[in-house]
């Protein structure tokens, strides 16, 4: 015999249970992913048809769409599981000449390489001169993808990283507001945080301790749906910190002579500055 539970598992769910599920993910709908497509779609609006773009690190190719009037190419270390990639590499070796591309994209991928300045040297090597790249990347998030889960970045670092690979930083801005972080914040509270006061805790200080563990852990992804919604609405920057960041980065003119990604070590824009928001 199953139980009444296991039964409820076996079965399709209700249409009623559906639309309670459909208005749960609505609710805690990751506006990160949302954000990252915006910028990848105003990133793809600058970009000339017939232009060539490499999606490096592309997975399952989520943006390919957006650049159908250019020639696109993608490159990832295994196959996609519903995409075929033009290159099967790693991003420190992609199997093109230089300057090959005349724009590159690279989303949610510098955490994952064991040596990022390697893949921005390698990035720059293959993007023409005066070539733009976008680059997503987190600041505050889970571990992820394990055991291929290496770094968080800082504002400073990714100017640093850009700037030795190659690239003048022309904007460097958070993805979403501060508003996700902490809806990430209180939808980890609602996965993580202990249903009871565990081991030899005893007497009512500890049951107060228990009582609000457990209220919290059943509030927080109410909290958690109404400041990511909040966020898509409102993108507030004013204090805190992201959970990503953007970089958009142009490759700086090749000095005859120079060995790929050594050249143009001051970063900024083409007339010497750096514009930064948020």
């Amino acid at each position: 015999m199953t139980s009444d539970h296991e039964s409820s598992l076996a079965r399709p769910p209700t249409e009623a249970e559906g639309k309670v599920a459909s208005r749960r993910e609505r609710w805690l709908e990751n506006p990160s992913r949302i954000r990252i497509r915006e910028y990848n779609a105003r990133f793809a609006r600058n970009v000339k048809p017939g232009m060539l773009v490499l999606d490096a690190g592309a997975g399952k190719a989520p943006y390919r769409d957006l650049f159908a009037h250019a020639r696109y190419e993608s490159a990832d270390f295994v196959e996609g599981e519903d995409h075929v990639h033009t290159y099967i590499c790693d991003l420190t070796a992609i199997p093109v000449e230089d300057a090959r591309f005349d724009r590159v994209v690279c989303n949610q991928v510098l955490e994952h390489v064991p040596d990022p300045q390697a893949v921005l040297a390698e990035l720059a090597r293959v993007t023409k001169d005066e070539g733009r790249v976008i680059c997503t990347c987190p600041f505050f998030y889970p571990q992820h993808m394990s055991p291929h889960d290496y770094y968080r970045y800082t504002e400073h670092a990714l100017r640093l990283l850009f700037s030795d690979a190659g690239f003048a930083v022309q904007r460097l801005e958070w993805v979403e507001g501060y508003f996700a972080t902490v809806g990430l914040q209180f939808e980890l509270m609602g996965r993580f945080l202990p249903r009871k006061v565990g081991g030899d805790r005893t007497g009512w200080k500890w049951w107060l301790a228990g009582l609000g563990l457990r209220t919290v852990r059943l509030g927080a992804p109410m909290l958690a749906g109404f400041f990511y919604q909040l966020d898509r609405r409102w993108k507030f920057t004013g204090k805190g910190f992201p959970k990503n960041w953007v970089v958009i980065a142009r490759r700086h003119r090749r000095a005859h002579g120079a060995p790929p990604g050594t050249e143009g070590q001051s970063g900024g824009d083409a007339d010497g500055t750096e514009r930064r928001s948020g």
